[in-house]
């Protein structure tokens, strides 16, 4: 459950929580045509709180809105504001921020191209996405019985409100078997991502995840690992994988804003490695929460916006 806080950003106003409202003809909650991001803050070994690439994360929406054909009335530098005002007004040392641009209510049916655009802030706390202990002990995994949309049928770099649908499915049908997690293939059976994260295995020493041209997200944390995992002297590539090489790899774990770097301790039943969270992924989620919220800041100040 969320907890309630003070104030959300609606359409250039901070409004009281409550009185954040849009009317039940908006079109987006009808026909599921909007982007939205997810972004976290933290607060620092040295009592400081840093927006984990923020400039990223309003880029990203940006793109999105252009793949929608989708015009917000707010510029990239009022958004990127707008979630540090957020955290301000509400005193949140750290948290989770959610910019999203929809489609407002006016005209109904699939093609409303006068209706407003429309975009809020909304910030809240979260713990670890994947349930208590997930980071440090890894999850269990299943394989979903659904695809990821083919890339013909959606677009898979866009974080689009009715996309989710699709992650909404396989994530329902995980947990009711009693897993943590789904994994996703695409619609030719190659591994996709999870269904709110992107994914990587490593084999031998080497880091693979799958490209940027398969149907996933592009995802910022993913971006940032590959990059960490470069500066670490690590092999990586980005290639197709198959399931088999996903049972057979001595280490995986998920990405994601929401996720960070999860370990994947089993997939269908298959014990990952020795079934614990692997020396690679240890060491990737080093530095990486020492750079998000501990006393390295000095390795990539560009990931890092100050709020306080």
């Amino acid at each position: 459950m969320v907890e309630k806080l003070k104030k959300i950003w609606l359409e250039g106003e901070l409004v009281e929580w409550d009185e954040a409202k849009v009317h039940v003809l908006t079109h987006t909650m009808h026909y599921g045509l909007g982007a939205f991001e997810g972004i976290r803050a933290y607060k620092r070994t040295d009592g400081s709180t840093t927006v984990f690439r923020l400039k990223e994360h309003v880029e990203r929406l940006f793109e999105t809105c252009k793949l929608i054909m989708t015009e917000p009335r707010f510029s990239k530098e009022q958004v990127h504001e707008a979630c540090l005002q957020v955290l301000n007004v509400n005193g949140m040392e750290e948290g989770y921020i959610r910019p999203l641009v929809f489609i407002g209510d006016g005209a109904m049916g699939v093609y409303a191209p006068d209706n407003p655009i429309r975009t809020l802030v909304v910030a809240w706390r979260w713990g670890a996405y994947l349930g208590a202990g997930a980071v440090e002990k890894g999850v269990r995994a299943k394989v979903s019985s659904w695809a990821r949309h083919h890339v013909s049928v959606s677009l898979a770099k866009g974080k689009i409100m009715g996309q989710y649908t699709n992650s909404t499915l396989a994530k329902r049908e995980a947990k009711m078997a009693g897993y943590d997690e789904a994994i996703l293939m695409d619609t030719h059976g190659y591994v996709s991502e999870g269904s709110g994260e992107n994914l990587f295995l490593v084999k031998k020493g080497k880091l693979y995840t799958p490209p940027l041209s398969a149907s996933i997200l592009a995802g910022i944390t993913r971006d940032a690992v590959l990059t960490l995992a470069r500066e670490e002297g690590l092999a990586v590539a980005e290639e197709m994988l198959t399931r088999d090489q996903l049972y057979l790899a001595d280490e995986c774990f998920f990405t994601g804003t929401a996720a960070e770097i999860t370990p994947i301790r089993e997939v269908d039943n298959r014990k990952i490695g020795d079934g614990t969270v692997g020396a690679v992924t240890k060491r990737l989620q080093e530095r990486f929460f020492d750079i998000v919220k501990g006393s390295d800041t000095s390795s990539h100040p560009e990931w890092l916006t100050r709020v306080r």
